[in-house]
């Protein structure tokens, strides 16, 4: 699954390749990725529409236009190409976005999970989806108090607590073993026992860690590749996740994989007691 360093790789990416190009006419194969309107009135929205800006909030894509944004969700397996339009149709490639004077976006989801959302501009982050979400790491309302105030009555697994995009936005699997790897916690640790500096440590490294992926293109684990030929080069720096029967990069005690609320979990038993 992309993740928020994939995401913000993928922004970045398309920034440079489709900012100032017109839609002209949209193909929809697959019209249950587009959300609360019909496929007529997505495409008489967009159609005719310049692209001026992409952001990201969390793992969420979000392309501007003049008065309206559309929000996309990558999900499992979505991915981005820009191709002429000549190119043939691959099997997989669900929504078209034709450009003026020639090239074409193409959204690709084999589980087809991805979203669409569209919103007016002045709406985006103030309703669904993007409005339900917590704050990123970066945030500058990012504190120790605004964790401590979601997480203290929290009776269930840290790692669960930092999947949970409503609390902490921006961390998957990958980076929530590698943030808690760096911060000395269990990841089936009860989420209400941290303390002051867990909640510090979290945040301080949450940064540190996706900063770092982002710089290095997020990770390339499995399905999961760039489509605009930008390879995450993260993995190579992981200390812990995919890493069972390694030594410890700290203490060369063997990692172990175990399960929390179904996700597979990366850690070092003397470093994560």
């Amino acid at each position: 699954m992309p993740e928020l360093p994939e995401v913000e790789t993928v922004k970045r990416t398309l920034k440079n390749m489709i900012l100032g190009r017109t839609i002209s006419s949209i193909n929809v194969h697959y019209g249950k990725i587009i959300k609360d309107i019909s496929i007529q009135e997505f495409k008489n929205k967009l159609i005719g529409k310049t692209f001026i800006d992409i952001e990201r909030y969390g793992k969420y894509l979000i392309f501007i236009f003049e008065d309206i944004a559309l929000i996309s969700h990558l999900r499992m397996e979505g991915k981005y190409f820009i191709k002429d339009q000549s190119e043939e149709l691959e099997k997989h490639e669900h929504i078209v976005f034709n450009f003026k004077n020639g090239g074409s976006l193409r959204y690709h989801d084999v589980r087809k999970f991805g979203t669409m959302d569209l919103r007016n501009i002045e709406d985006v982050y103030s309703t669904n989806p993007i409005h339900k979400l917590g704050l990123e790491p970066t945030d500058e309302k990012m504190n120790v108090k605004y964790l401590k105030a979601k997480l203290e009555h929290k009776g269930i697994a840290i790692k669960t607590c930092l999947l949970d995009q409503h609390i902490f936005t921006g961390l998957g699997n990958i980076y929530v073993d590698e943030v808690l790897f760096l911060s000395k916690l269990n990841p089936k640790r009860i989420a209400s026992s941290l303390t002051t500096n867990d909640y510090s440590n979290i945040i301080k490294n949450s940064i540190k860690v996706l900063d770092k992926a982002i710089e290095l293109g997020g990770t390339t684990i499995r399905s999961y590749t760039s489509s605009l030929g930008v390879s995450g080069l993260f993995q190579n720096e992981l200390n812990v996740h995919t890493k069972k029967g390694e030594p410890c990069v700290e203490c060369s005690t063997i990692i172990e994989k175990t399960k929390v609320n179904g996700r597979g979990t990366y850690f070092c038993p003397t470093c994560q007691k």
